[in-house]
């Protein structure tokens, strides 16, 4: 940028010399002696090629230079404000709700991916060449009223008063210029004789010329506009610090961690429905190595308890207890680290099969030893071992290329990768018809061994086996027990169940 300003600073100079060179050529014609004529006309020829040259070197440089710092500038601001839309939260009144700022429809995913790729390319609309251009317009006003000034200050001071009109009617002027060109021919011959007319078109043709500069200057006053707007927002994010923050390094990480959870008198609403209570005193819990199954209607709250306890939220009321600490104590990286999230329609990307599982834990390098032992215990690597490339076959926009089953199964096994303590199971089953179900279940039940689990589920075969079942109404637990204990009890439980049956 720095020698970009430079380069505009001195091309700059280059509408006032052109100026100045223009109103002493048009003297040369009133030559009446050939020889001084063409002596003239080389002379200011041979400079109009000298401006020339430096004009193609200071446009270039500043062409270059600044196009160079405006991708730089966009491609920075574009990571920065990814990584604060990564990390961001809805500041509403005194309350900070992380991930609830992803609720708000005004940051809906393609809201912020249209914001992600116009913003930082308009506040590039106040630096770079249009900073150049500035620059450009400085100089050229200044030493044309300068070069004006000395010629005749009286002259001066009178242009200048039409400065306004000559920079708001740029495209009018050019064309009365041009109009009165071959009527004032003669008069201009004739007015070439005295000096003090010559200085009548010096001061003119230089005043005109940056008035030209400046016209083209305030051409581009909407793009300031709109890239200070864009600059304000990005900004205004950039400085916004969540509470729940993946990036600090703030927080407890224990070394014997177990895998007791436990949610004590949680009270929550969404961030976008606040009137509305989707837990109204959750209190539930599940040992190291056990199975807890959440059932319930749809909408009582089941995946929100997993997303609080992920600390995508924070509860209004309550606490959140991993080994008896509150989940706002520990580190948030280390707390999800801990956890392994299998859910209803996993999202694989347009890569190899390989890298899908790779991504389960990204702190790390994870070798193809423990990519293989994933996809063993998922109970997917015979399958491919099969395919032409095995690993490295591609799964398609969204996993495209791979059944519901084997999608699920990549997924488990991404999962596994990380080796988390407390697997976490969002319907995984409830997307795949009878015979994928079966298959996955097996996984699963072999994926739970060990580990503590809970289970969000709506089919019998999923949760019949669960050391706990919680029945969830209103926001709160209504009954819990094992499946034999619930069933004899003859209460919420018994009646979906039967339900479920019936249908």
């Amino acid at each position: 940028m720095l020698v970009g300003t430079l380069s505009s600073l001195v091309g700059g100079a280059v509408y006032p010399c052109v100026a100045i060179i223009f109103a002493k050529i048009i003297g040369v014609f009133s030559e009446v002696d050939p020889e001084v004529k063409r002596q003239k006309t080389m002379m200011f020829s041979l400079l109009f090629l000298l401006i020339g040259g430096v004009a193609f070197v200071t446009y270039f440089l500043k062409g270059y230079m600044f196009g160079k710092s405006g991708e730089l500038l966009t491609m920075r601001l574009r990571r920065q404000v990814f990584h604060a839309m990564m990390r961001q939260n809805l500041a509403k009144k005194h309350s900070l709700q992380e991930i609830g700022w992803f609720d708000d429809n005004n940051n809906a995913v393609g809201v912020l991916t249209t914001r992600l790729a116009t913003d930082a390319s308009l506040v590039k609309g106040a630096t770079g060449s249009r900073l150049g251009l500035a620059t450009n317009t400085v100089c050229a006003l200044t030493m044309a009223i300068v070069v004006a000034f000395i010629h005749s200050w009286q002259l001066t001071l009178v242009i200048l008063a039409c400065v306004p009109f000559l920079i708001g009617a740029e495209i009018i002027q050019r064309r009365a210029t041009a109009g009165h060109a071959s009527k004032d021919q003669g008069a201009l011959e004739q007015s070439g004789k005295y000096n003090t007319v010559l200085f009548f078109r010096s001061v003119f043709s230089v005043i005109t010329f940056a008035a030209m500069n400046i016209g083209e200057s305030a051409s581009f006053a909407p793009d300031f506009d709109k890239a200070k707007a864009a600059a304000g927002r990005i900004l205004g994010l950039l400085e916004k610090k969540p509470e729940i923050d993946i990036c600090s390094e703030e927080g407890e990480k224990p070394t014997d961690f177990v895998g007791d959870i436990e949610f004590r008198g949680i009270h929550f609403a969404y961030p976008t429905r606040q009137n509305v209570r989707v837990l109204q005193g959750l209190s539930v819990s599940v040992g190291p190595g056990q199975t807890l199954a959440l059932v319930g209607e749809s909408g009582c709250g089941k995946s929100t308890s997993i997303q609080l306890l992920e600390r995508f939220y924070s509860p209004a009321e309550g606490q959140v207890l991993v080994d008896g600490l509150d989940t706002k104590t520990l580190n948030l990286s280390w707390l999800r680290s801990q956890l392994g999230l299998v859910s209803q329609e996993p999202i694989l990307f347009d890569c190899s099969i390989s890298e899908n599982i790779q991504y389960g834990d990204n702190s790390r390098e994870v070798s193809q030893d423990e990519i293989e032992e994933a996809a063993k215990n998922a109970n997917i690597h015979d399958f491919i071992m099969g395919l032409p490339e095995k690993y490295n076959t591609r799964v398609g926009d969204k996993g495209t290329q791979m059944s519901g089953g084997q999608k699920q199964r990549i997924a488990i096994a991404r999962a596994l990768v990380r080796q988390p303590k407390v697997l976490l199971l969002d319907e995984a089953t409830s997307a795949l018809d009878t015979e994928s179900e079966k298959i996955v279940q097996q996984v699963l039940d072999a994926a739970r061994q060990g580990r503590t689990c809970i289970v969000i589920a709506h089919r019998l075969s999923t949760i019949q086996n669960a050391d706990q079942i919680a029945v969830i109404q209103y926001g709160q637990v209504t009954e819990q027990g094992t499946h034999t204990d619930l069933m004899a009890k003859g209460g919420a439980y018994y009646a979906l169940v039967n339900a479920q049956v019936t249908h």
